[in-house]
């Protein structure tokens, strides 16, 4: 690999070292997506990008989101704000992005990958935290892989937002459950032979199995994928440039004052592979 970077953790994300003008030459592209699969999540120090610097580097790398289930904005600009005012139709669902998550586990085939960097920060909290969901499925003992590959979790909207407000509205939870439901296998069997875990708090119930069972079984993995050794945990500066893979990870944002203004800036790339089980 022609790239020059270093191991944030043993497990989960490197830091890549390129000046901001090879990052947007497009001639490290292939490089950088490769080490992006390997690593999970990528940053870059100092990168300084501006919104139509984002845009341009992430259609070097891939399909630029413009649309599907949900508008992006503009031209695949997504502002990641608790600020009503800054993104009124979606900030009111973003408390959900402090539990531990995957994107896009309703559509078929889940965003490849998406470039973060912020443009206002809370004085206090607001890491961003990611789980390698690869080494969390290699980790798990050969039995109960082979169990594993052959589950399918229902995946919902009020699943993945009930524990965030327990407390909502009657109003809030009928929006929530007229989003569409997914069924994914519990395990990806990718196109490069690679496995990984699908999980999510969007994860509802395993199929055919009982409720308490269910439950039970998807707490145990959830528990599994976030311990220590594979979570890279992400202190924001300004500057900085986060890619992370999510067909490969988890990640959440550790809390902060809902009044601090904090923003950040987001390009999202369309998915390349649906989810496929394990044959």
């Amino acid at each position: 690999m022609a790239i020059k970077s270093a191991p944030l953790t043993p497990r989960t994300g490197s830091e890549m070292f390129l000046s901001r003008e090879d990052l947007l030459s497009g001639s490290n592209s292939a490089d950088i997506r490769e080490l992006l699969v390997q690593r999970g999540v990528i940053i870059v120090r100092g990168a300084n990008l501006s919104d139509d610097d984002q845009r341009a580097l992430a259609r070097s790398l891939g399909d630029l989101r413009l649309g599907t289930v949900k508008q992006e904005g503009e031209e695949g600009l997504m502002k990641v704000t608790f600020d009503e005012k800054v993104n009124p139709e979606y900030a009111k669902f973003f408390f959900g992005s402090q539990l531990w998550h995957m994107d896009g586990t309703y559509e078929e085939v889940p965003p490849f990958a998406t470039l973060l960097t912020p443009r206002v920060l809370s004085k206090t909290g607001g890491q961003t935290e990611f789980t390698n969901n690869y080494a969390a499925y290699e980790d798990l003992p050969e039995e109960q892989k082979s169990r594993l590959d052959t589950l399918k979790v229902v995946h919902t909207m009020q699943a993945a937002l009930f524990p965030g407000k327990p407390d909502c509205t009657v109003e809030e939870f009928a929006l929530w459950h007229s989003y569409p439901n997914r069924e994914h296998p519990l395990v990806w069997h990718h196109k490069s032979g690679r496995k990984s875990l699908v999980l999510s708090t969007s994860g509802s119930h395993i199929v055919g199995m009982h409720p308490a069972e269910s439950h039970d079984l998807l707490a145990g993995l959830m528990r599994h994928a976030t311990q220590d050794k594979y979570v890279y945990r992400h202190t924001w500066q300004m500057g900085d440039l986060l890619i992370w893979d999510n067909t490969g990870t988890m990640h959440r944002v550790l809390p902060f004052p809902a009044d601090s203004g904090r923003q950040l800036h987001r390009f999202t790339l369309n998915g390349e592979e649906p989810v496929r089980a394990v044959a």
